[in-house]
C-alpha cells in the first residue's frame, strides 16, 4: 500500500456480522476498490478528538464479493482524519446521543477539509420522518404531535392511519390502527409515552400492498429504478428484515416527480446517498443515515449503483 493512493474511511457497524449478499455499505466498499481506493475501516470507537484534532485508528481493509469470506483487515492506520480524502458514515441507527456525538468529531474534520458522506450537520437535522414535513406537498396528510386527543381527532378524520416513533427504523414499532380499534388508547399511551414523546401519523395508503417503494439518490439524482418491498401476508409493513420480498420496477412519472421535488435540497445539504420511502403516489420517509437496496436492484437490473455513487464522491472531489 503506497500513501498516493486516495483513502476512502467506512465507520460502519462490525464488518464481521453483516450479511454481505444485501449490504448496501459492502457493494460501496466493492466499488471504491475497484476505482483503486485504498479502504480503512472504523467503528464508531475508533474515533475521537485531542485538543479539537479529530483522529481515528482503524484498519486497513480489503473486501471480496464472497459470501463466506468477504473482508479481510490488514494493518493498523492511525491519523488525522482529515488525513483521508473522503469518509463515508454508514452507522446504522439507532440514531442517539453516540451517533449525534460521532456526528461531532465528524464535523469537525469536515471543517478541517474532509469529505464527509454524507453531511455530518445534515446528519442531525434530517431526522428520516420528521424532514418529511418539509415536503407536505408531496406526502399524505401527516401529523406530527405528542398529543393524544389530536392523534385521534386525526383518525377520525382520516378513518385509518399509520403511526411510527420519530426515532423507530426496519419497521419496529409501527402501527395501523382504523377508526374504532379497541387497541386504539394503548397503542397512542405506548407511542407518544403518555404524551412524552411525539410521534408521526400519516394517512394509511392503501398502495402499500403494492409494496412500499425505495428510491436511491445520489447527489440528488435518482437511479433508474426502485425497489417495491412487498410486505409479506398479514403484514402492513414494507421492510425486508419484517420479512417483505424486494422487487425492482422502473421509476413512474409521479416518483419522477417526487425526486425533483426533493433531490435538490438534499444535495445542497450535503446528502450524497438518500433513500426517498414511497407508497403509492405519497412520499412516506427520507433516508439519509444508511439507505440499503443497492445490492437487490444490481442484481436484478445488472446496475453498479455504488459504482455511480463512488464516482459522484470523487466529482465532489475535483470540483
Amino acid at each position: 500500500m503506497t500513501d498516493s493512493k486516495r483513502r476512502l474511511g467506512m465507520v460502519m457497524d462490525p464488518i464481521a456480522g453483516i450479511k454481505p449478499a444485501k449490504d448496501s455499505t459492502l457493494a460501496m466498499l466493492l466499488a471504491a476498490q475497484r476505482r483503486g481506493w485504498e479502504l480503512i475501516y472504523f467503528e464508531q470507537r475508533d474515533l475521537s478528538v485531542r485538543d479539537g484534532v479529530p483522529s481515528g485508528h482503524g484498519r486497513f481493509l480489503e473486501v471480496c464479493d464472497d459470501p463466506d469470506r468477504w473482508y479481510e483487515l490488514g494493518e493498523p492506520w492511525q491519523g488525522n482524519l482529515d488525513g483521508l480524502d473522503t469518509l463515508f458514515m454508514r452507522k446504522d441507527p439507532p440514531f442517539d446521543m453516540e451517533y449525534i456525538y460521532t456526528t461531532y468529531i465528524l464535523e469537525i474534520a469536515e471543517q478541517r477539509g474532509l469529505l464527509v458522506v454524507n453531511k455530518p450537520a445534515s446528519l442531525r437535522d434530517i431526522n428520516e420522518k420528521a424532514y418529511t414535513a418539509w415536503f407536505a406537498h408531496c406526502t399524505p396528510p401527516s401529523l406530527i404531535t405528542r398529543s393524544r386527543s389530536a392523534i385521534k381527532e386525526f383518525l377520525a378524520e382520516q378513518r385509518k392511519v399509520v403511526l411510527k416513533p420519530l426515532d423507530g427504523m426496519g419497521g419496529k414499532s409501527i402501527f395501523v390502527v382504523a377508526d374504532g380499534d379497541p387497541n386504539t388508547n394503548v397503542i397512542l399511551e405506548t407511542l407518544t409515552d403518555y404524551g412524552g414523546k411525539y410521534t408521526l401519523v400519516q394517512r394509511y395508503i392503501p398502495e402499500i400492498t403494492a409494496g412500499d417503494k425505495r428510491i436511491l439518490l445520489i447527489d440528488g439524482e435518482p437511479v433508474e429504478y426502485a425497489l417495491a418491498r412487498i410486505p409479506a401476508p398479514g403484514d402492513p409493513r414494507g421492510n425486508l428484515v419484517m420479512g417483505a420480498t424486494g422487487e425492482g420496477r422502473p421509476l413512474s412519472q409521479r416518483d419522477r416527480w417526487l425526486c425533483a421535488q426533493i433531490g435538490p435540497a438534499l444535495s445542497s445539504k450535503g446528502i450524497v446517498f438518500a433513500g426517498l420511502d414511497v407508497i403509492g403516489d405519497y412520499l412516506t420517509e427520507i433516508n439519509v443515515t444508511s439507505p440499503t437496496g443497492i445490492r437487490e436492484l444490481d442484481r436484478q437490473y445488472g446496475l453498479d449503483i455504488a459504482a455511480m455513487l463512488i464516482a459522484a464522491v470523487e466529482r465532489r472531489l475535483s470540483s
